[in-house]
């Protein structure tokens, strides 16, 4: 496979820079294997049946992107992901000016630094911040400015707006990047729908990190490498997920996030185990899905790892066609737009 076979053309118009509102009023495209269906998001509690699992993310966006100077030089620094001792790794404009020992003073907070502990491979650095714990989130609380996707167009940086609607209904754990953005469209009405209906809500956790998103650039997908994420799935959440199955409900994932998560703690049979850890997992058309029946998400850029990870779900051809589909019927695309329902190719009607 190559690059190319995922690009399409998307008109900028297409690209959402706000969220509908109610955020259940979302456009929502059904992708069967024979049909493809337009409906709202909150139609979804009758797309469900009784005894089925949705499984979504609970990860909280922190504010990630920070300004910092190193003597004069200005660093842009996007915050990654937080390592196991206690260090974090993350992006940083000028990186290649930056070395182990340098001191970066962050804007914003009084007393708050950063010492570049190491030089990644990946381009990135690892930071030592002089605080830890509470001190730490509240210096991130008042320097900090969320890190929105590129083509969310805010020239004079994030709006009011945008802390609450950059945020899912399910967000708790902090630690994520970027928002998982099939979460955004839930509401408690809806949430109070899908239980009405019978339907079994359970949470894992992935923090979304800033590559999530990204255009590959190697015509050669073989490859590519995606950067790790942290994730957990609880023994409750695995034990409840695994019954439903047993019982022949569906699972249901909100997200590629939940749905990446969700096949790297699968077995072979398709039985979860509780998970803590990181994943890079890439998928691709070609893979097999273990353990997860439908998904839902939002519609993803070209030449992307998630609209590999769509196509090889739902299969290449039908997600050009769903794809093409919402273009022309005037769907709204990426963080801020439309979602769609997923049904595996290979699942049984």
């Amino acid at each position: 496979m190559q690059l190319d076979d995922f690009d399409f053309d998307l008109p900028p118009e297409r690209i959402a820079q706000t969220p509908a509102r109610p955020r259940d009023a979302a456009r929502l495209l059904e992708v069967t294997p024979s049909a493809l269906i337009d409906r709202q998001v909150r139609d979804l509690p009758d797309r469900l049946r009784p005894g089925d699992v949705l499984v979504a993310n609970d990860t909280k966006v922190i504010p990630a992107q920070l300004s910092a100077r190193r003597g004069a030089a200005r660093i842009g620094i996007t915050l990654d992901r937080p390592l196991a001792d206690g260090s974090w790794h993350a992006l940083a404009r000028n990186a290649r000016r930056l070395r182990p020992g340098d001191v970066l003073t962050i804007e914003g907070a009084a007393d708050f630094s950063a010492t570049v502990a190491t030089r990644a491979a990946d381009g990135g650095v690892t930071l030592r911040f002089n605080r830890e714990g509470a001190g730490f989130a509240e210096a991130l609380a008042a320097a900090g400015a969320l890190a929105l996707p590129p083509y969310i167009r805010r020239p004079a940086g994030p709006l009011g707006v945008d802390a609450a609607d950059y945020q899912t209904i399910f967000a708790r754990s902090e630690g994520a990047v970027a928002a998982p953005t099939a979460g955004l469209h839930f509401t408690e009405a809806l949430l109070g729908a899908l239980a009405a209906r019978g339907v079994r809500r359970v949470m894992v956790t992935l923090h979304v990190g800033p590559g999530t998103f990204l255009p590959l650039r190697d015509a050669d997908i073989a490859r590519h490498r995606l950067h790790p994420e942290r994730g957990e799935i609880g023994a409750a959440a695995a034990s409840a997920i695994n019954a439903a199955r047993a019982a022949g409900g569906r699972i249901i994932a909100v997200g590629t996030t939940t749905l990446r998560l969700l096949e790297s703690a699968a077995g072979a049979d398709g039985r979860l185990a509780p998970f803590a850890g990181e994943t890079e997992i890439f998928i691709q058309p070609g893979d097999r899905f273990r353990a997860v029946d439908m998904l839902m998400t939002n519609f993803h850029l070209p030449r992307s790892s998630l609209f590999m990870l769509v196509a090889a779900f739902a299969g290449t051809a039908r997600m050009r066609a769903a794809y093409a589909h919402a273009i022309a019927a005037g769907y709204r695309f990426y963080s801020y737009g439309d979602a769609s329902l997923l049904h595996r190719a290979d699942a049984a009607p």
